[in-house]
Parts: C-alpha cells; structure tokens; sequence
C-alpha cells in the first residue's frame, strides 16, 4: 500500500499493515478500523481479555511554569490546583462562550514535587489548535512542549492488569486515574491506569523509536489488536462522549451531562471561560441534555437520525449511533429536551422517514469497570 501524501502515519504503520488492518484516513492519519478477525471479535476480545489499540495520533505535550496547575485553571473547569503527584484529571478546554473546544486528560506527573509540570492528552483532531490555544492564553506564564516524539498505545479489558503483571509490574500498583513512570518490556514508559472502553486498562506513552517494540511485547504476551470500529463500540456502550459527535463548540458541559467534571471550588469561583453561561445552565436549566438511547427493534440508529417525540415532532438528534455487541443490540447518544431525558421515556426514531420506537435509558450501558483505589 503507497504512502497518501495527505496523511500522516502513527509509528505502527507497518506493523498494521502486517497484522492484516484495514486503513482509513481518521483525524488526518491512517488507522487501522479493523483487522481480520472483525470489529465483533475485536469488541469482545477487549471486553473478555486484553485489546491493545494504537492511538498515537491523539497529541501529547507538557506544560511547565510556576503555578501551571493554577495557570490551566483559566482554560478549563476542573480542580487541577488539587492534583497529587501521579494524579489524572479528565477536563474539557473550554470556549469564551461555554462550549467546549476539546475534551482533555491533564496529569500531575510522579515527580512533580514543586508544581511546576503537567502532563496533556488532547484528540488528535484538534490538538493543532488546542496547543496553539493553550500555548496562546499562557503565553509569557507557561511553556507549552509538544512531545511529538511519544507513541501513545492503549491496552483495555479484564485481562490487561495480568498481562501488565509480567512486562511492567508496577504497573499494577496504579489505580483508575494514576499514572508513573514504568518500565514495560524494559522499555521506559509512562503509564497511566485509564482509556476509553469502560474496562480496565492503561494508557501508555513511549518514545517512538519504540513503540513497535513495546506493541510486540504487548501482543506476543496475548493482548489482541483492536482497530477504531470496536473503540467506537466500546467507548459507545460505556457512555462516553466522542468528541466533535456528543460534545463540540456548540455544547456546553451541563447539557452534554458533564457537569461532574466542575467540582464546587470551580463553581464559587466561576473564573473559567463561559462560567456565565455554564453556570446559568446548572441554576436554570438546559434545553437539551444528552442521553443514552435504546432503540426497541433491531435497526441501529446512526449519528444524525432525527429523534421525535412519540408519535410527535422532531426534538433532537443522535450524535453517535450504532450496534452494541455486549449489549446485544442497536444503542445511541443524543440530545432530547429534559422533559425526555427521564430513563423509560418513549421516543421515535426517525429512520428513512419512518418513525422507529426507542426509549431513553441510564448511562452506561455495560457497566464500568475500572480499578477503582
């Protein structure tokens, strides 16, 4: 397969290619969406064993200046002051006017005994102009390194800690949302227990001059290769967002049901980008929330399906849609007027024109199931 000129290649290119991966462009890079066992294999290999997914386009950085946990505080909601050593924060970078630019993953590093360093993980997407945007707003106060020489692999499901235990077993010492540096397959790493599936798992960054070698040690040890299309169906059936689907400069945290990522400091304080109109949502009410839908029949609902009132007018959208293989049927998200957003409330898909039954219910939709400390 040549080289698209107008794409970028992760550094597991090759080894994709080798392991059987169906390439597609996403976010201006070739990824695997699939490799020959099939998006369902791959869904329940993560789900009942190990998956290991490639996802080295999303961008990494440090940010580094005195204060840098207060300086970030401008740019986003969450209590990032309150950050221990080895502690993650998942936060969302938000517009002047309350609607969010990106969601993000901010980690105090290990050995940051003095408060000065942050770790970022932004969507590939939008990490051009997130850097530039934080690099912007902190110029003068913060130096803000890309690390574009970092891969960045994640390996999810029940079995990724066992797996862990014999290539880098300090690894096992981290729970949901810590992070250190370790080495795996005697490669240093820096690794934190987090991703995006629901299961347990690890994220973890390693220069890419060896990544391949560190992605071989993770399958030869029995991790599955897993490609986007069973990462969407994953991240789906846990109720998380998708960014630039559920949540994009149009939404603000408290309709996108968020709100949990603004702690009360933040709240009194109101001294992030659209606190006004973020905090006029949470007193007031919204005029859409996000929610998780069922559909009753087999059709699955894709992004963009309009959603109506039972046997009424059009009220909403699908924002991501598809077909849950743990769930064993057709899921979705979108945005319905709160007085829909109660869990058991009927709605109508609209499907080719036709009305299809569905009914709004609880986030997730498989339960989570994190190494919670």
């Amino acid at each position: 397969m040549g080289h698209d000129d107008d794409l970028k290649y992760t550094p597991l290119y090759d080894l994709h290619l080798e392991l059987g991966g169906k390439m597609v462009p996403f976010a201006g890079y070739a990824m695997p969406v699939q490799y020959p066992s099939g998006i369902l294999a791959e869904h329940k290999a993560t789900r009942d064993g190990a998956g290991l997914f490639d996802v080295s386009h999303m961008g990494q950085a440090y940010l580094e200046g005195p204060d840098v946990a207060g300086l970030i505080e401008t740019l986003v909601p969450g209590d990032i002051k309150g950050l221990k050593p080895g502690q993650i924060r998942y936060s969302l970078l938000m517009a002047d006017d309350g609607g969010i630019l990106d969601d993000l993953m901010i980690t105090r590093p290990v050995d940051d005994a003095d408060g000065t360093r942050l770790f970022l993980v932004v969507n590939a997407a939008c990490k051009d102009q997130d850097f530039a945007h934080i690099a912007a707003r902190l110029a003068g106060r913060a130096v803000l390194t890309r690390l574009d020489e970092r891969a960045l692999l994640a390996l999810q499901g029940p079995k990724a800690a066992a797996l862990m235990a014999g290539l880098g077993p300090a690894a096992n010492d981290l729970t949901f949302m810590t992070a250190a540096p370790v080495d795996v397959a005697g490669i240093p790493c820096l690794v934190s227990r987090s991703g995006y599936t629901g299961e347990d798992g690890y994220e973890i960054s390693v220069p890419t001059d060896r990544a391949v070698e560190l992605a071989r040690a993770l399958l030869a040890a029995g991790a599955a290769p897993i490609g986007l299309g069973a990462r969407d169906s994953l991240r789906l059936e846990a109720g998380l967002c998708l960014y630039g689907h559920d949540i994009d400069p149009s939404t603000d945290p408290i309709e996108a049901s968020l709100a949990w990522v603004l702690p009360k400091r933040r709240r009194e304080e109101a001294n992030f980008p659209g606190a006004a109109r973020v905090l006029a949502a949470l007193r007031d009410g919204v005029t859409r929330k996000r929610v998780g839908i069922k559909p009753l029949g087999r059709a699955p609902a894709r992004e963009g399906t309009v959603i109506a009132r039972s046997g009424g007018d059009a009220v909403g959208i699908v924002t991501s849609g598809g077909f849950g293989p743990t769930v064993e049927g057709p899921i979705a998200m979108g945005y319905v007027p709160p007085e829909l957003a109660k869990p058991g409330t009927k709605i109508d898909l609209l499907v080719r024109g036709k009305p299809l039954p569905a009914e709004v219910v609880a986030l997730p939709f498989t339960p989570h199931r994190y190494a919670k400390a």
